[in-house]
C-alpha cells in the first residue's frame, strides 16, 4: 500500500532542498487537468524543452502536451486513432501517444507516482539518499529523469540487452547504472540486484515498479482520465467503448482498465504478453523482444481480479511491424493502401510495445466480432526514438526492407491477425493467475499470506489505493507551501 505517515525531521531536509532548486511539485489534479497550473508556471514554460533537466518540466508529467520538442503549452490528450486500412478491422483503435511526456514515455509519470509521496511524508531524504530504480525499459529512465528534477541522486537498474538508445540517454542524466544480465524477459535478475543493493549498507531507498502502489494510483489517476476525456471526444451516439488493450510489464498502466471499468462496466479489461514468454497465458517463461513488458511473474500492482482477458503477440510480429512503418518501402505500401500520408508518418510514434498494444486491439476486435460502432482504447508507452538501432541491427541480419517485405508483413501480421493465444477468462481463471504472485512476492520478496488474500477477498483493497491522490495533493501542497517558493 501507499505509506502516508509523515516523518518530520526529513521533511525539513527534502523542503530546504527544494527551496534551494527552486523545485514546486504539481498535484494529480495538475497533472490530470493542466489548466489548473498557474499561469506564470505556463509562460516559463515556453522557454524549455520538453526533455531539458529543469525542474518546471515537473508541470509536463501528463497527457496534454503540445506535440512539440520545445516550448510547447497543454492542449487536448494526443492520441492517433488506428484505420481499418492498417488494422483490417471495422472497430475503431484509438491509441494515447506516450512520445510527448518529457523523456519520450508515459513511464516518467508513473516514476512520479512511486517518488514524490515519499518525499513529501519525510520518508525519502533527496540530500542523503539515493533513488533506485529498477526496470525492464522506460521507468529507469523516467525514475532517473524524475530524480535529476527534484535534486536527488538515482540508480539506474535494467536489463544488458535493452536497446543502446536507453543507455546512451541514461549516460547522460542518472548517477549510476546498473546492467543486469538478460533482456525484457529477465525480471528476476533485477530484483536479485535490488535485494544485493539493501544489503549493501548503502543509503537508499527502491522504487520496485512491480510493486510499487504509487505506479498503479498515477494510472488510475491520470492515465484513465486521459482516456476518458479521448472517449467523451471520438464516441458517438450510437457508439460503445469495448475495453482496453495493454501489454502488462509492471502493470502500471492497466490500472486506467479500472478507471474506465467503473465508469463503463461492460468494458472489457485484456492484459496482454509475449507468447514466446507466456507466463499469464500459459504459466510460461522464455525470451522474447517486445522492450519494456519483462515478465516470468505476476506484478504485485496488477488487479487480476477485474481483468476479462488475456491476448498473447508474436514479437516477430512486433518487429516485422517497426520495419512496415518506419522503413521507406513500408511508408510507401501504407500509402498505397490508402492510409493518409500524415498518418503514415506520425507511426513512428509506436514504439515496439505500443505496435504490441494495437495488435492487441486487433485480436480484441476480432475476438468479440466488434463493429464500426465499437471503440478500443490502447497506447503507445514510447515512440521509436528509444528503437532506431533495433532498425539498423534488423537490416544488418535480414537486408534492406522491400515492398514484398512489406506486402508480406501487413499480410500475415496485420489483416492476417488471428484469435490464437486469446484467452477470456472465467473467475478461476483469475484466480489461477492471482495465485501465481504468490511464488514470486510471498516466497521470495517478503510479501505476506494475508496481504495477497487480501487483494483477492477484500473489496476494499483496490479502492482504497484509488482514495489516496487527494490526500497526497493535499501533502503536496503542504510541502509546496513548507517549500516557500513565490
Amino acid at each position: 500500500m501507499i505509506d502516508l505517515t509523515m516523518h518530520e525531521a526529513t521533511l525539513e531536509s527534502a523542503a530546504s532542498r527544494a527551496h534551494e532548486r527552486s523545485i514546486r511539485i504539481p498535484t494529480f489534479k495538475q497533472m490530470r487537468d493542466p489548466s489548473l497550473i498557474p499561469n506564470s508556471i505556463k509562460t516559463q514554460l515556453e522557454n524549455i524543452g520538453l526533455w531539458d533537466l529543469d525542474p518546471l518540466n515537473l508541470f509536463r508529467i501528463n497527457w496534454h502536451n503540445e506535440p512539440t520538442p520545445h516550448g510547447g503549452g497543454f492542449g487536448p490528450v494526443n492520441y492517433l486513432e488506428i484505420p481499418s486500412e492498417i488494422s483490417g478491422v471495422d472497430a475503431r483503435i484509438i491509441m494515447l501517444e506516450g512520445k510527448w511526456f518529457p523523456t519520450g514515455a508515459h513511464k516518467v509519470g508513473a516514476a512520479f507516482g512511486c517518488l514524490v509521496p515519499r518525499l513529501v511524508t519525510g520518508q525519502f531524504d533527496p540530500v542523503t539518499q539515493k533513488a533506485v530504480w529498477p526496470s525492464t525499459g522506460n521507468y529507469c529512465r523516467g525514475g532517473a529523469y524524475d530524480s535529476n528534477l527534484l535534486a536527488c541522486e538515482s540508480i539506474a537498474i535494467l536489463p544488458a540487452g535493452m536497446s543502446a538508445e536507453r543507455f546512451q540517454w541514461l549516460d547522460s542524466v542518472a548517477g549510476e547504472i546498473i546492467k543486469t544480465p538478460g533482456t525484457e524477459s529477465n525480471v528476476k535478475e533485477i530484483f536479485d540486484k535490488c535485494n544485493e543493493l539493501r544489503q549493501s549498507g548503502e543509503d537508499l531507498v527502491i522504487f520496485n515498479q512491480f510493486e510499487e502502489f504509487g505506479n498503479y494510483l498515477w494510472h488510475y489517476s491520470i492515465t484513465g482520465p486521459a482516456m476518458v476525456e479521448v472517449l467523451n471526444e471520438v464516441l458517438g451516439e450510437n457508439d460503445r467503448f469495448a475495453g482496453v488493450t495493454l501489454t502488462t510489464g509492471s502493470a502500471g498502466t492497466i490500472a486506467s482498465g479500472d478507471y474506465l471499468k467503473q465508469l463503463y462496466p461492460t468494458s472489457k479489461i485484456a492484459a496482454g504478453e509475449a507468447v514466446q514468454c507466456p507466463t499469464i497465458l500459459y504459466n510460461g517463461f522464455g525470451e522474447h523482444r517486445i522492450e519494456g513488458i519483462g515478465d516470468k511473474h505476476i506484478p504485485w500492482i496488477h488487479n487480476v481480479k477485474n481483468t476479462d482477458l488475456a491476448i498473447g503477440i508474436d514479437d516477430e510480429a512486433t518487429m516485422s511491424i517497426i520495419r512496415l512503418f518506419n522503413e521507406p518501402n513500408g511508408q510507401e505500401f501504407l500509402a498505397d493502401m490508402g492510409v493518409d500520408s500524415d498518418l503514415v508518418e506520425n507511426l513512428r510514434l509506436l514504439g515496439i510495445s505500443g505496435v504490441g498494444n494495437m495488435l492487441m486491439a486487433i485480436k480484441m476486435a476480432k475476438y468479440y466480432e466488434l463493429t464500426g460502432n465499437d471503440v478500443i482504447v490502447t497506447l503507445g508507452t514510447d515512440s521509436m526514438e528509444m528503437y532506431g538501432s533495433r532498425l539498423g541491427e534488423l537490416t544488418e541480419e535480414r537486408g534492406e526492407y522491400t515492398r514484398m517485405d512489406a506486402t508480406a508483413t501487413a499480410a500475415r501480421y496485420l489483416y492476417g491477425t488471428g484469435i490464437d493465444h486469446v484467452q477470456e477468462w472465467t473467475y478461476y481463471d483469475k484466480k489461477r493467475v492471482h495465485n501465481l504472485k504468490y511464488y514470486t512476492w510471498v516466497e521470495q520478496q517478503g510479501k505476506t499470506y494475508e496481504e495477497i488474500q487480501a487483494q483477492w477477498y477484500d473489496p476494499e483493497y483496490w479502492t482504497s489505493i484509488q482514495a489516496l491522490a487527494d490526500p497526497i495533493d493535499e501533502l503536496i501542497e503542504q510541502f509546496n507551501e513548507r517549500v516557500g517558493l513565490d
